[in-house]
């Protein structure tokens, strides 16, 4: 009878949704039901809705307080001591007479909003009893003052409630693991499940847009949400107003599913035209200024851009007259400081209405709100010839900032400070639309170059989470007061390796730890990072939740192999060049032998047994001198390991005796073949991955992310021969 009124009084007031039950009634009497923890709600939750008939795993210190004494009789409670080995012999025991038992694996309350560290104990329980494990996803509880997130997220007294059941499944160590290793591997098993359970259970399968008023609901209109070097922060509220203004004014100038072409830096008013875009469907096409006039006439023509949005003051502050007289010539360039000037009063006045409504503005602007459409154009580097453009999904996108969130406790009160471009993957999604979308600060810096200024800056604004390449954090460091980034929890890497002395100087100046991953620009970016939870130096973390792969063994490299992947964050397909001028402007989807929505990456990875990816090459930056195959990264990487307060890169050119010969680009003056292969003894470094011609340059050309510019270090060895 309690129970009854309980349930109807938790309906009434939280709306609680039940998603799945039928997977409740399929798993068998010996089951463990295990769920994230949000609040003092849980327990009650899971009661009321899924059946009086379970049994509740709880903490003797818990068990023996107050607030207790009334449920002691009404509820089914199995007492225990997590510590005591005997408490868990003793569960196994009970689960295998056949009967229901909830278990918070976290141990707590999660006080961050993300999973909690998952305890290794109840994976080994579930492995030992033979028990389905029945994974249940509480959502929204976690927004009540019942929580413990109160000045992490917003508090309401009556959010909606949602429990989600996903099917049940076994964990089962290999019998040849015993022991503490047996324990450990369930566990791992355990936490792995905990992690999909978050990911499938959230929803990516939204437009940004929506995902953006979705986030204002959640945080609150008046949530500071941006800030760029104008220092004139805005909200949730101001962002969504003045998008919905523009768009409305950029409107007749394109029209729905068009590629649009914006060239701006790292500003709120960027941030402002890409979702202004987003509102009326159009897509925006990320132009890289850093190219130069050919490159972005290329990507024009491969994304079939007509119109090109920018700013006066940016055209004149990056110089970049000459190359927009260029583009010009070939598109429609539009400046926003003209077009702002010409929006009436009454357009203004009328868009405050549009934004005190603005899921039913949107609605009547856009008629498709299909999350598997194109959201955004990128275009690769050009590494390998001519740039692709990238298209990714609304889904895409988020999926990808959801698959992070899984691994990441970001939350509200977070700080993120973004000097990489928004035309790079990484700067867009991470340093971008993640915040956004989680209610994050960001803080917009308009070049990475900066070495003096971006320490400064994090030190000013209390940054909590960086984002960079290993030749930006290096240099970072190096110019940094030992002080500026006090406030930093994390510091992710990626885009190129993270060498090991980035990583010291780091660790030794601001006892910092540098946590690298790994994605490319196809994948949204993210497929691996490493985490508070689960690092390991030298790799690039584990797989990110949702993501299928495949190796492919190469002929002459022993371990690893090629890397495929697929999962929700896998773009929609390729603009290709060639297409384009053809007049066949389409998107080509991922395709292997796999099958359909495999990508592959190119890059030649290994595994080890907990999972962490090593990269040890691209396919193209391998040579084979000798008979013997030669990674080109582990030659720079040694080279970076000696010399690191220079640029270097190693190209392969063919060779008639040897068939290729390394030939290395530094900008190290006084370095020469002899003083490398005297540095090489002792380290393990073979002859054959020294290289034979050392050329001095001065400046060594680099992409927007940091990485050698390998198409125009190719000309330049090619100018020498």
């Amino acid at each position: 009878m309690v129970a009854v009124i309980l349930r109807r009084l938790l309906k009434l007031f939280y709306r609680v949704e039940v998603k799945g039950l039928d997977y409740f009634h399929q798993s068998s009497k010996r089951t463990m039901i295990v769920a994230n923890h949000t609040s003092f709600l849980d327990a009650a939750l899971l009661y009321c809705f899924l059946s009086d008939d379970i049994s509740f795993a709880i903490h003797t210190r818990i068990m023996n307080r107050g607030f207790m004494a009334p449920f002691r009789s009404m509820v089914k409670l199995f007492v225990m001591e997590p510590a005591n080995p005997f408490s868990l012999k003793s569960l196994i025991k009970y689960l295998k007479e056949d009967n229901r038992v909830v278990i918070f694996p976290e141990g707590r309350i999660t006080t961050t909003g993300a999973l909690m560290k998952i305890y290794n104990g109840p994976g080994l329980v579930a492995d030992r009893s033979d028990a389905d494990v029945l994974p249940v996803r509480i959502d929204g509880a976690q927004y009540t003052p019942f929580s413990r997130l109160r000045g992490i997220v917003r508090l309401r007294w009556f959010p909606k409630i949602t429990l989600t059941i996903l099917p049940p499944r076994k964990i089962k160590a290999p019998d040849t693991i015993r022991g503490r290793a047996r324990r450990y591997f369930a566990g791992k098993l355990l936490t792995d499940i905990m992690n999909e359970v978050i990911f499938s259970t959230s929803n990516y399968k939204r437009t940004l847009f929506q995902a953006l008023l979705d986030a204002k609901n959640i945080h609150g209109k008046k949530h500071i949400i941006a800030e760029d070097i104008e220092r004139s922060p805005v909200s949730y509220q101001k962002l969504i107003h003045h998008s919905l203004l523009l768009g409305d004014v950029l409107e007749p100038q394109t029209h729905e599913g068009e590629m649009v072409g914006i060239l701006l830096p790292n500003m709120v008013s960027t941030l402002i035209t890409f979702f202004a875009l987003q509102v009326h469907g159009r897509i925006p096409a990320m132009l890289n200024f850093s190219s130069g006039a050919k490159a972005m006439l290329n990507a024009c023509t491969t994304a079939n851009i007509k119109t090109v949005y920018t700013s006066k003051r940016f055209i004149t502050y990056a110089k970049l007259d000459a190359v927009v007289e260029q583009l010009s010539q070939q598109v429609n360039v539009c400046y926003l400081e003209d077009i702002v000037k010409k929006i009436s009063t009454l357009k203004k006045l009328t868009s405050i209405i549009s934004a005190a409504f603005p899921k039913a503005t949107y609605m009547k602007r856009l008629a498709n709100h299909n999350p598997n459409s194109p959201a955004v154009v990128l275009f690769t580097s050009g590494s390998e010839g001519v740039a692709k453009g990238v298209v990714l999904s609304h889904s895409n996108l988020l999926a990808n900032g959801i698959q992070m969130s899984t691994r990441v406790d970001f939350n509200a009160q977070d700080k993120i400070l973004n000097s990489l471009p928004l035309f790079h993957s990484f700067g867009l999604t991470a340093g971008a639309l993640i915040p956004l979308i989680s209610g994050m600060k960001v803080f917009l810096y308009p070049s990475p170059l900066h070495y003096r200024i971006i320490p400064e800056i994090a030190y000013d604004i209390g940054a909590t989470i960086m984002f960079g390449t290993n030749t930006f954090l290096a240099n970072y460091g190096r110019f940094a007061h030992p002080y500026d980034f006090y406030s930093l929890r994390y510091v992710f890497a990626g885009a190129e390796k993270l060498q090991d002395a980035t990583r010291q100087l780091w660790s030794d100046k601001f006892g910092v730890r540098v946590f690298e991953g790994y994605g490319t620009t196809e994948t949204s970016p993210a497929l691996s990072t490493n985490t508070a939870m689960d690092n390991k130096k030298g790799t690039v973390g584990r797989l990110l939740p949702g993501i299928e792969y495949h190796l492919e063994k190469v002929p002459g490299v022993e371990e690893g192999g090629r890397l495929s992947v697929k999962g929700p964050n896998v773009m929609l397909g390729y603009l290709l060049y060639n297409n384009a001028a053809e007049g066949k402007n389409k998107i080509i989807p991922p395709q292997t032998e796999l099958g359909l929505g495999w990508y592959d990456t190119g890059d030649i990875v290994k595994f080890d047994e907990d999972g962490f990816i090593t990269i040890l090459g691209r396919v193209k930056r391998f040579a084979k001198i000798a008979g013997e195959i030669i990674s080109l990264g582990v030659v720079e990487d040694f080279i970076l390991k000696n010399w690191p307060d220079k640029h270097h890169a190693v190209i392969a050119i063919s060779d008639e005796g040897k068939g290729e010969q390394l030939v290395l680009l530094t900008e190290q003056n006084d370095l020469t073949r002899k003083i490398i292969l005297e540095k090489s003894k002792g380290q393990g470094i073979s002859d054959l991955f020294i290289p034979c011609t050392v050329t001095f340059i001065k400046k060594l050309p680099l992409l927007g992310s940091g990485k050698p510019d390998y198409v125009e270090l190719n000309k330049i060895i090619s100018g020498t021969q």
